[in-house]
């Protein structure tokens, strides 16, 4: 549909209050699920990051790369063992891992933002200690080099942001000794966020929020209090997938992130409507 010239106007007059009231906060975006495997919704989040960072915010890309894993894996005759939606990560795996993540997706992305007008930088968290790591211990399964992030240091995300570039990060923390840990890209940008004192944490899913019926995409929560999220989580409301998205908005809210999303990245420029618009989409949770 061609909008008018003055239905274009009032789009940008809408926003206005909001570009001036985010100027110059950071907002930390975890880039995943459907959003990063169609060429058209990958373009639309380019654009989003590249707008947010001309009007003077300060955005930081956090990705991930599941899919682009497997299909490595699979090419490589190597089979992937998932316990409880995790990669079971062995050496070898790990090489892959960091292979993929740090060596191809994020220069894909990289390469993305640039190519459209932006200034962007690939990190991972073995640039300059960015993300100490732990291996992750659940009492159960080993999953291998699968770990927890321990402490982020964000000076090198700082160092980058104030010399002007967009910072995109590949999930890869760094062990004690060197050792390269994979890490759930949700809780590497919940850390981040509280690292950096961000305003704003927005998680991509590929749901549109958290629904009161799973089944039925227009029971949309478009606001969860932190106090509820037990209750939810115990009613099977907050399940599977979305209990680690959830608890890691919780985390970050309690670090000092003032406000955090999770947004449907199915949709076209799903960043700008969550932050440029009134109505806003997606579940915000809130303390």
């Amino acid at each position: 549909m061609e909008l008018s010239p003055l239905e274009k106007t009032g789009i940008l007059i809408e926003a206005l209050p909001y570009i001036r009231q985010f100027y110059g906060q950071t907002v930390v975006i975890k880039y995943g699920g459907h959003a990063m495997l169609n060429c058209e919704l990958k373009q639309a989040v380019m654009q989003d990051v590249v707008l947010m960072h001309l009007v003077g915010m300060r955005p930081v890309l956090v990705h991930g790369g599941g899919p682009e894993i497997t299909h490595m894996l699979e090419r490589l005759g190597k089979k992937s063992e998932f316990v409880q939606g995790q990669r079971v990560t062995d050496a070898e795996t790990m090489e892959i891992v960091e292979m993929v993540l740090a060596g191809k997706v994020n220069k894909e992305i990289v390469a993305q933002l640039n190519r459209i007008g932006g200034k962007a930088i690939g990190l991972c968290g073995k640039d300059g200690n960015l993300i100490e790591a732990a291996k992750q211990d659940d009492g159960g399964q080993d999953l291998g080099f699968v770990g927890r992030v321990k402490r982020i240091n964000p000076d090198i995300i700082e160092t980058v942001i104030a010399e002007g570039y967009i910072p995109v990060v590949a999930p890869v923390g760094v062990g004690a000794e060197g050792e390269s840990y994979n890490i759930n890209a949700d809780y590497v940008a919940g850390e981040l966020a509280i690292a950096l004192k961000a305003h704003k944490l927005v998680l991509l899913t590929d749901v549109e929020g958290i629904l009161a019926d799973p089944r039925d995409p227009s029971s949309l929560i478009p606001t969860v209090e932190v106090a509820r999220v037990p209750e939810l989580i115990e009613a099977g409301t907050i399940s599977g997938g979305m209990i680690p998205k959830v608890q890691c908005c919780v985390r970050a809210l309690e670090g000092g992130v003032a406000t955090t999303h999770i947004i449907d990245g199915r949709l076209p420029h799903a960043i700008l409507l969550e932050i440029f618009t009134d109505k806003g989409i997606g579940t915000m949770v809130v303390s």
